[in-house]
This record gives structure tokens, C-alpha cells and sequence, in this order.
């Protein structure tokens, strides 16, 4: 694979909820000026955002959320204690993509842009990158790239059980590199001076105690969050990859209800990648 990737493009998308629409708003940029990339990996809501890329459905991520935000049966914590997952399977994975803004599952499915999202295995902690050819017979994958640990029940998969890919790949670079891509452009959702810090252990600690793998994840998190950052800083100064991040941070929650804080995130993003598409078209062409 390797070998036959050494020509090719891959976009690397970081998650972060709601934080996430601002990828929504650089990934409308890329097809409006018809920037073509061979591969996407996404994890988390990279993955539940760029699927948009592939299936060419230019501000569809935008439109839905600001449109349905509010909705308690969308996301919230009224799904959360009436379904156990804060982001409604219902509504998402069916309502949504079948009838309220429907998902255009034939481009997606016949495009020759590869599309891996990045999942946690619970009980050997390690990310996987499962490969996403149709929607509707992969949608667990991509359900459980955005399952937010304690907030989401575990999916299940062949046997399998996984939960959030942000949890052992928040930014998966190393897998683009290892898959042999020559160019890589990575999409942050974080400035550049951010730094993930210890955070709180106990309630993940209660919840999974019997995935001690997953558990040894999460508490090295911050600590392979912040190595990985320091690693694309490096890279981009080296000229190996490019990267489009925040140049102004939107306070923005994890389950935003307000269309405005949506609206100027997805503004942030869209303008960032104007921004920087000469070098970006200058990189791709070296």
C-alpha cells in the first residue's frame, strides 16, 4: 500500500464534538474549489463531518446542525437518559441522513476517495481504522468514531467493542504516513499553542474497569494528544504535511444549541482555508 500511495493525497481530520464544524467549513472550501484528495481519515466528528467531502454535499454539515441544534431528540442530554447515547442513534443514523437532509449514499459509495474512520477497541485500547464503502452497511463504524466515552453506550462490531476514536487517535497523522501517503493535509480544531492537560480519571475508571487496556488510554491521553501536536508542528515546518488550523478560538460546547456559535465556528474554518488554499495548491503541486 505503501508503495502505490506515494502520489496521493490524504486528508487527516481531529474530532472534537461540535468543535468539529469547523472542519465542516474548510472541507466546503476543498470542494468548492475542487480540491481533490485520495484518501480521508476521521476520527470522531471528522469522520461524522467529512463523510459530507465524499459524498460532494457542500454545507449539508452546517445546515443540519444549525438547523436541528435545538432539538432534544438530535443530541443533548435528554437523549442521553432516555436512549444512553447523547447523540440520538434515531435521529442521526436514520431520521437525519434518510429524510430530514438526506446523505447521498450513491456518490459516496462509488467514490473513488477512500474514507477510514478512526475507532477505539475497548479491550486492547488500540485505535483501527476501519474502511467506510457504504454508509448504510458501515454506519456502526462511523457511530462509534463519535461515541463519546460515558456519554455513549459501546458498540458492538463482528464481537467487537469500540467506543471513540479520539480516545487513541485524536489526530491520526501517524496512520496517514504509515499508509505511505506523499502528501498529507491535516485539519486541527485546536490552535496551535493548545495543549491537552491531565484531565478528571475516576468516572471512566468506575464505568470501565473491566478494559484496562481502554482505561490505560485514557489516562495517557493528553500525553499522546500533546506528542502528537508537537510531531505536526515539526512535520509542517519540514514541509512533509500540511495543516489548516483555528486562527481564532469560537467558545463553542461539545453539544452547541445555539446556530450563531455554530454559524461562526463553521465561518472560522471556511475562512482559514480561503486563506491559506495558494499554499495549499503550491504544497499539493510540489
Amino acid at each position: 500500500m505503501k508503495n502505490e500511495n506515494k502520489n496521493k493525497v490524504c486528508l487527516v481530520l481531529e474530532g472534537g464534538a461540535m468543535r468539529g464544524i469547523y472542519t465542516a467549513g474548510v472541507i466546503d472550501v476543498l470542494l468548492k474549489k475542487n480540491i481533490h484528495v485520495d484518501a480521508i481519515i476521521g476520527t470522531s466528528a471528522g469522520a461524522l463531518f467529512g463523510i459530507n467531502y465524499v459524498s460532494k454535499q457542500k454545507e449539508r454539515a452546517l445546515r443540519y446542525n444549525k438547523h436541528y441544534c435545538k432539538r432534544k431528540d438530535y443530541m443533548g442530554f435528554y437523549s442521553l437518559l432516555t436512549t444512553g447515547n447523547i447523540m440520538n442513534k434515531e435521529f442521526c443514523f436514520d431520521k437525519l441522513v434518510n429524510e430530514l437532509d438526506p446523505f447521498d449514499f450513491e456518490t459516496f459509495k462509488n467514490s473513488k476517495t477512500k474514507f477510514y474512520a478512526t475507532v477505539t477497541n475497548l479491550e486492547t485500547g488500540e485505535a483501527e481504522y476501519p474502511e467506510i464503502k457504504d454508509f448504510n452497511q458501515d454506519m456502526e463504524y462511523l457511530r462509534a468514531s463519535g461515541s463519546m466515552p460515558c456519554l455513549s453506550k459501546i458498540v458492538e462490531i463482528n464481537g467487537n467493542k469500540y467506543l471513540d476514536g479520539g480516545i487513541a487517535d485524536s489526530i491520526p497523522l501517524r496512520k496517514a504516513k504509515e499508509m505511505g501517503y506523499g502528501k498529507i493535509i491535516v485539519v486541527t480544531t485546536r490552535p496551535i499553542e493548545y495543549r491537552k492537560e491531565k484531565g478528571m480519571f475516576l468516572p471512566f475508571k468506575l464505568k470501565y474497569k473491566a478494559y484496562p487496556k481502554f482505561l490505560e488510554r485514557i489516562k495517557n491521553r493528553y500525553i499522546e494528544y500533546n506528542e502528537t501536536v508537537e510531531e505536526i508542528i515539526k512535520e509542517e515546518k519540514d514541509g512533509k504535511i500540511f495543516v489548516i488550523r483555528p486562527t481564532q478560538v469560537v467558545k463553542i460546547s461539545k453539544i452547541e444549541k445555539d446556530p450563531a456559535k455554530i454559524e461562526a465556528q463553521y465561518q472560522v474554518g471556511f475562512k482559514d482555508a480561503v486563506n491559506k488554499l495558494d499554499d495549499l495548491k503550491k504544497y499539493l503541486e510540489k
